[in-house]
C-alpha cells in the first residue's frame, strides 16, 4: 500500500480527499494535518467519515510529515503551498498541489493575480494536472499542479473546438455557475445560508476572477496562440456543482453530427468525460459526488455560434477527485482506481 497524507484536511477539499482515499485499494491515508482541529479525530470534525478512518488531525512539522508518507496532497491556500511544496520535493516526495501556486507557467502573471512567488524555480517542472490533456507529463511528474474548478469545466468543454480551429477565439464568452463550496469552508457573510438561499448572483464581474489567467493559459495552448475571453462566474444556492456555458462564433459550416464526431474522437477513451445524448444537456445534479465532466452542445444557426455546456462536481472533478486521478497516474496504477462510483442522485 502507498502511504499518502493530506496537508490541510479541514476544508471541503480535504474531507473529499479523505472520503475518496478511505475507499482507495492502493493508497492508505497515514496523516491528516490541521492546525484548527489538531488533536481531534478526523471523523469528529467530519462525521461522514465515522467508521471509515481513525486518524487524528495533527499539526506536524515537515520533518514529521516526511516520515509518515511518500505522497502528499497539499490542500492548503495559495502562498502556504509554495512554502511547503519545495521542502517535500527536496525530501524525495511526490506532491499534488491543489492551490494555484504552480498552475501558471509565467511567474509574472502569477504575481500579478496572486502575490510574490517564493519558489518559482519549481513552476517549470510542475505538470498541469488535467489528465485528458497532459496524461503523459503527469505520469512522469513528481509535482502536479491540480487545476482550478472553473478552468477544468471550461477547458474540457472548448478543447476539441480550439484544436480543430472551428471557432473564432476572439469571440469566446463563458458564464459559469458554482455551488457555495467553491468559496471554501471558512465563515463568510457572502456564503451564509440566508445570503445565498433563494438567490442567484454574479461576482468578480469584468475579468477579475483569479481563475481567468489559468483558463486563458490553457485555452491559448490549445489555440496555438494567445487569446483572451470574457468570463463571468455566478454563485448558485446549492452546495456542490459547476455548470459552465461557453459561446463562440463558428469559423466554418459544420453540423451537430460533425461536432459529435469531433468530441467523440477526442474523448472516446477518456474514463471521466461523458458526452450527453444529442438534444439533452448536462446538469449539476447528474455529476454530484463523481469525477465526471458531462458535456453537451448545440449550434445556434441564427447567429452561427456554438454553445457548449459542461457540468462537474467542483470538489470532486474540480478538486479532490482530479487530484486522486493525478496521483494514480503518478504512481503507475489504473487511473480510475478509487473513482469509479456513479454520481449521487437525487
Amino acid at each position: 500500500m502507498l502511504r499518502v497524507a493530506i496537508i490541510g484536511a479541514s476544508g471541503y477539499t480535504g474531507v473529499e480527499l479523505a472520503r475518496i482515499l478511505c475507499n482507495h485499494p492502493e493508497f492508505t491515508l497515514t496523516a491528516a494535518t490541521s492546525r484548527q482541529y489538531a488533536g481531534k479525530a478526523l471523523s469528529e470534525v467530519f462525521p461522514n467519515l465515522l467508521g471509515k478512518t481513525d486518524l487524528i488531525c495533527e499539526n506536524l512539522s515537515i520533518n514529521e510529515l516526511c516520515s509518515r508518507a511518500d505522497l502528499f496532497f497539499a490542500a492548503v491556500p495559495h502562498k502556504t503551498a509554495m512554502d511547503l511544496v519545495p521542502q517535500l520535493l527536496r525530501e524525495g516526495k511526490k506532491v499534488v498541489d491543489l492551490s494555484a501556486d504552480y498552475r501558471l507557467r509565467d511567474v509574472a502573471i502569477y504575481e500579478e493575480w496572486y502575490q510574490e512567488h517564493s519558489s518559482p524555480e519549481f513552476i517549470a517542472e510542475a505538470a498541469y494536472g488535467l489528465p485528458e490533456l497532459y496524461r503523459d507529463q503527469i505520469k512522469q511528474a513528481r509535482l502536479v499542479a491540480n487545476p482550478g474548478c472553473y478552468p477544468t469545466s471550461i477547458v474540457l468543454a472548448l478543447a476539441p473546438l480550439l484544436r480543430a480551429q472551428l471557432i473564432d477565439p476572439a469571440t469566446i464568452i463563458v458564464d459559469s455557475k458554482s455551488g457555495t463550496t467553491g468559496a471554501g469552508r471558512s465563515a463568510s457573510v457572502g456564503t451564509h445560508f440566508c445570503e445565498v438561499h433563494d438567490g442567484f448572483k454574479a461576482y468578480k464581474v469584468g475579468g477579475t476572477h483569479r481563475h481567468l489567467p489559468e483558463i486563458e493559459q490553457e485555452l491559448s495552448v490549445l489555440n496555438g496562440e494567445s487569446l483572451r475571453i470574457s468570463f463571468t462566474p455566478h454563485l448558485l444556492p446549492i452546495s456542490r456543482g459547476i455548470l459552465s456555458t461557453s459561446y463562440a462564433n463558428l469559423t466554418s459550416t459544420v453540423s451537430e453530427t460533425d461536432l459529435q464526431e469531433l468530441y467523440t474522437d477526442m474523448y472516446a477513451n477518456e474514463p471521466f468525460i461523458r458526452l450527453v445524448p444529442s438534444g439533452s444537456f448536462p446538469a449539476t445534479q447528474h455529476v454530484r459526488g463523481s469525477n465526471f465532466c458531462d458535456i453537451g452542445f448545440a449550434i445556434d444557426s441564427r447567429t452561427n455560434r456554438i454553445i457548449v455546456v459542461s457540468a462537474i462536481d467542483n470538489i470532486v472533478k474540480g478538486a479532490a477527485g482530479q487530484a486522486v486521478h493525478n496521483m494514480n497516474l503518478m504512481c503507475g496504477i489504473d487511473e480510475t482506481t478509487g473513482l469509479q462510483g456513479a454520481p449521487f442522485f437525487p
